[in-house]
């Protein structure tokens, strides 16, 4: 039986996220840990989403559910924490996948080490169709996490946190000028008031969403990074150095699309994912024919040969 306060409160915001959020949903009711709150807010979806929704919350007594005309996701995780009962927090996206052992394990690692606020874990990285593209080891010690913090970088998973709900009322939440960086900006206030942490484990399967807020305004993200960062070097009185030049998904112009492509199939082959790394070649090769690259990488992936460093 559930306690009337559950220790983790997990926290979903969902925004036309029909293709995904039952996935979603489900990876997070089948976790090992039965003992939690999934507050879940419909931000104006305008597609099936809402009602997927109410199908598993008139099932399942852990979940709350609410709607709202859309506000945007900073705002609309605010909200969510305002309803949050737990003293920790898990964030999740609509369209990403939660292992089962994600919640016991990131909750054990804070009840053993009281000094940390925030622990992420690694994850896969998977495509819109659910392929695996790559597994991403992010940086487990505090000093390293917030050096490329502060330098602009992602060194923590968003949809993959656990966070203290104290430590995030004591940096007061998302901050809501902040549409697609407010992870980053949320990584370094928390940086000041406590550790921060990654479990070498991959708990989480990340979707690459060319729907999402960072995909649609990979300028706007950037742009927001470094305002994140140069109010982090202000109030920590540091002279910072923002590195996190290059975009992180790609921008409507085809050789962007067709670096990302590439990069993503060069990932798959790696992860022996022949298969996959095959789609993306191919659509490389659509999107610039006549690139040596695409060519080389086909030759590899087809006689299983690995290039030389």
């Amino acid at each position: 039986m559930m306690n009337s306060k559950p220790p983790v409160s997990v926290l979903l915001p969902a925004y036309n996220s029909q293709r995904y959020v039952a996935e979603t949903v489900e990876s997070i009711l089948a976790q090992t840990m039965s003992d939690f709150e999934l507050i879940i807010i419909d931000d104006g979806s305008t597609d099936d989403t809402l009602k997927i929704l109410q199908q598993y919350a008139a099932k399942d007594s852990r979940i709350r559910l609410s709607s709202h005309e859309n506000q945007g996701v900073s705002r609309t995780r605010n909200q969510l924490l305002a309803q949050a009962q737990g003293e920790i927090i898990a964030v999740m996206d609509a369209d990403d996948v939660a292992l089962p052992d994600r919640f016991a394990r990131q909750l054990e690692f804070l009840q053993t080490h009281p000094e940390v606020v925030c622990v992420g874990a690694a994850h896969e990285v998977i495509d819109e169709e659910g392929r695996l593209l790559t597994c991403l080891i992010l940086p487990e010690d505090d000093a390293e996490i917030q050096r490329q913090a502060l330098a602009g970088h992602g060194s923590i998973c968003h949809p993959c946190a656990m966070i203290r709900r104290s430590a995030l009322l004591q940096v007061g939440g998302y901050d809501e000028r902040l549409l697609s960086a407010h992870d980053l900006d949320l990584w370094l206030k928390l940086g000041e008031v406590g550790q921060l942490a990654n479990l070498k484990d991959v708990l989480m399967r990340y979707r690459i969403n060319t729907q999402s807020v960072s995909a649609k305004n990979p300028k706007e993200q950037r742009d927001e990074a470094r305002m994140a960062c140069e109010w982090a070097w202000q109030r920590r009185n540091i002279e910072g150095r923002f590195e996190a030049a290059e975009p992180w998904r790609p921008s409507d112009d085809r050789a962007s699309r067709h670096q990302f492509t590439l990069q993503y199939a060069w990932w798959a082959f790696y992860s022996h994912r022949r298969g996959t790394a095959l789609h993306y070649i191919l659509r490389a090769i659509r999107l610039k024919p006549f690139a040596i690259e695409n060519w080389q990488l086909l030759l590899c992936n087809t006689f299983n040969i690995e290039p030389s460093s």
